[in-house]
């Protein structure tokens, strides 16, 4: 059916839509947990396992696990880190380890890390060897010699440096006068816990990831690559994120606490490019949407009750009543007053009218009046002020007709009158121009509401007639509108950037109007200043630009008036118009992908601390442990490890005729592996690279954590780990640089 161009629409805004309750978690960071009680019977425990006793180190850039081979599980799981501090009050000096560090305030602000930030090299060998100190004193070694008198088994980095080896080879063996010492690579000792011989595995860690071939429990070092990625760079790189996107947030951030929100809340997404898309039209935000809640101190309102509401209502109606009593009275006081000066001077005009010429003077003179003109204007002036004053406070009849002005005297040439007079002809004469202008004023706009009316009338007449014309003639205008209103904002953009174009010419313009000399502008090239560039020239704008710009302020009004007014017909008359495509309904929170990132799908109340102090996570769940399949979204150049991958086995290994044996077993290894769906991505993606009847077979750790300590463990006792062992008389005899090639470690470089 048609629509009808008298029915109309009602425009009304659809219901808000409710999402239900934000996921909040309070923000986490690294704290002390509890006290380590040294052992007592370190020493005697390794007695009892006769040629199967070892201290075994997980050496991790983020947390060093220590304990006895002949246990289960570690004994220590701490960071590696100390701290130190003097206290001047008590002459003490206090050093922590360890967890430790984090139990005290002051040496919280004192913690120093053993390795080079964002890789797993030692930079700092004062912080390890307190760190084996500690370890050491845990366990029980810690007698008056300060050897440890039982062999040591430590994990390494691949292609660990070898002075790095050299210098911890070194404090092994002077310091702690161990008996033997043994590196393996760490992903190696978890591969050989988890029983495998032949397969790739993918090691991703606090600092680096590792592809690593092993065939036959043998690693082919020389077929390993190396992606500058982990969870060091995931925190690092969240942290960047949060402050791209909350640019102003009150809170302190810190690596720590990334790393806490890396760890409980990401997670790799299946198919990223598709869930990127769903996030651009909020399908499923509210679900993915994680809100982080800072610490803060909430503003205290205190509630009234009715009955104070109502008194304090009361208050003001009373006081309020009061006031305007008082400036009634003052109003009727200064009526009275300017009645008693216009009698006073009225009778004074009587006393003159029969006196002489010299007595007037007098009596003019006494009173600081020049001569009877000004007489008869101060008695005119307080006539009228008086009447108005009346008509406003006392009910003066409003509608009284107002006295003509007297222009008499233009009609009498000059040369018929005296000074005095042509004074007053003068005066008489710009008071008749203010008189037509007023006129004229009052006419024009008793013309422009008559002119209104009648555009409405054809307005209203053109709708009637032809309803698809006008809704055109509507549309075509509230183009014009939004246009000119964008066109607004870009040069409002334009020239708050004082380095713009359009900024530059309005200061030279300026500078050029104000300049007593102006310069004219040149035909070819550019101005003969630079009058702008500098930020000290914009002092001359900040004097000139005074006031409240009313004219930018009403042309702003004027036209979001005239878009409202064309949004509100097209919403009454045109069945297409709804809503959705209004101004407000584009810019509504709801439709702010900006909003949706920031604050997630909710509207925000910014009265409130509870909301200002929160981190929302979204986007950011899946694209921080997306830079491990995709690292040039993080600016990394290097491929990623799908990439990696598939160049190993299909290039590298590609020639070799037991190929498919490494694809029956591809092992995921370390922290930065334990992201849900980790295992699914890397599957997926390699299969994509193989052919399709390749036997793909892709399996976790047991405990991707705990696993290479387990397997160095596990090694202690074995042959390979007495071969590998380099013993106190080789190292005195062949020095700190002496290496053996073995299954387990790094080869010699």
């Amino acid at each position: 059916m048609a629509p009808s161009a008298i029915d109309e629409r009602m425009p009304q805004a659809p219901p808000e839509k409710t999402y239900p309750p934000a996921k909040i978690f309070p923000v986490k960071e690294t704290k002390f947990e509890q006290f380590i009680e040294p052992e007592s019977d370190g020493r005697k425990k390794a007695l009892e396992q006769p040629g199967n006793a070892a201290i075994v180190i997980d050496n991790g850039s983020s947390a060093v696990r220590a304990g006895w081979s002949f246990e289960s599980a570690p004994r220590l799981n701490i960071p590696p880190v100390m701290a130190k501090y003097r206290d001047r009050k008590l002459g003490k000096t206090f050093s922590f380890a360890g967890s430790d560090c984090y139990a005290d305030t002051t040496a919280r602000g004192h913690i120093r890390n053993a390795f080079e930030a964002g890789t797993g090299i030692i930079s700092n060998w004062d912080v390890t060897e307190h760190v084996l100190d500690y370890i050491f004193l845990k366990l029980g070694m810690n007698d008056a010699s300060g050897g440890i008198d039982v062999p040591v088994v430590m994990t390494e980095a691949v292609a660990n440096l070898p002075y790095s080896r050299k210098s911890m080879t070194e404090i092994i063996f002077e310091c702690y006068g161990a008996p033997s010492l043994a590196y393996g690579i760490d992903s190696l000792f978890s591969y050989r816990h988890n029983k495998g011989k032949t397969g790739l595995v993918v090691s991703s860690s606090h600092t680096s990831t590792h592809i690593i071939p092993v065939y036959n429990s043998k690693a082919l070092l020389s077929q390993a690559t190396r992606l500058n990625w982990g969870g060091y760079h995931n925190a690092e790189y969240l942290l960047k994120l949060i402050r791209l996107k909350y640019p102003a947030f009150t809170g302190k951030l810190n690596s720590s606490q990334a790393e806490h929100m890396v760890r409980d809340h990401f997670y790799v997404s299946k198919d990223y490019d598709a869930e990127i898309r769903d996030y651009l039209d909020w399908t499923g935000l509210e679900d993915r949407d994680i809100v982080i809640q800072y610490p803060y101190v909430e503003e205290v309102i205190v509630q009234k009750s009715q009955e104070e509401l109502d008194r304090i209502a009361e208050r003001k109606k009373e006081s309020g009543r009061r006031l305007q009593e008082q400036a009634a009275k003052m109003r009727l006081e200064k009526l009275i007053k300017k009645e008693q000066d216009l009698e006073y001077y009225k009778n004074l005009q009587g006393k003159i009218v029969d006196e002489t010429k010299k007595e007037t003077r007098r009596l003019l003179d006494s009173h600081d009046i020049k001569d009877e003109n000004q007489l008869e204007k101060i008695i005119k002036e307080l006539e009228k002020s008086i009447k108005k004053a009346r008509t406003k406070d006392v009910g003066g009849d409003p509608e009284e007709e107002q006295e003509q002005p007297d222009f008499g005297l233009l009609e009498i040439p000059d040369e018929e009158l005296d000074e005095a007079q042509l004074k007053q002809k003068r005066q008489q004469r710009l008071m008749k121009s203010n008189h037509e202008a007023r006129a004229r004023a009052k006419a024009e706009k008793e013309a422009e509401k008559a002119r209104a009316a009648e555009e409405e009338r054809l307005d209203q007449e053109r709708r009637e007639n032809d309803l698809e014309g006008w809704l055109g003639e509507k549309h075509q205008a509230l183009q014009k509108a939004l246009q000119k209103i964008k066109e607004r904002d870009r040069l409002k953009q334009d020239l708050g950037n004082r380095k713009s174009l359009a900024s530059q010419i309005r200061m030279k313009s300026i500078a050029n109007l104000a300049s007593d000399n102006p310069t004219k502008k040149r035909r070819r090239g550019g101005d003969d200043d630079n009058f702008g560039a500098n930020d000290d020239d914009w002092g001359v704008y900040r004097q000139i630009a005074v006031g409240d710009n009313s004219d930018e302020e009403q042309e702003e009004e004027d036209l979001a008036s005239t878009l409202k007014t064309l949004e509100q017909d097209l919403l009454r008359y045109d069945p297409n118009f709804t809503y959705e495509n209004t101004q407000d309904a584009q810019t509504v929170w709801s439709k702010s992908l900006l909003h949706a990132f920031a604050r997630g799908p909710r509207p925000i109340d910014p009265a409130s601390q509870a909301e200002l102090h929160q981190i929302h996570l979204n986007v950011e769940r899946i694209r921080v442990p997306e830079v491990v399949f995709r690292p040039s979204i993080a600016g990394v150049d290097q491929a990623g490890i799908i990439e990696i991958a598939g160049d190993v086995l299909n290039q590298r290994l590609g020639s070799l005729p037991n190929r498919d044996d490494f694809l029956k077993d591809v092992f995921l290894t370390g922290g930065n592996t334990l992201f849900r769906n980790f295992d699914e991505r890397v599957r997926d993606g390699l299969r994509a690279l193989l052919p399709a009847d390749s036997p793909l077979r892709v399996r976790r750790a047991e405990d991707a954590l705990l696993d290479a300590w387990k397997g160095a463990a596990g090694w202690v006792g074995s042959s390979a780990w007495k071969t590998a062992a380099i013993s106190r008389e080789e190292y005195q005899e062949k020095g700190p640089e002496y290496i053996k090639e073995h299954d387990m470690g790094n080869s010699y470089a």
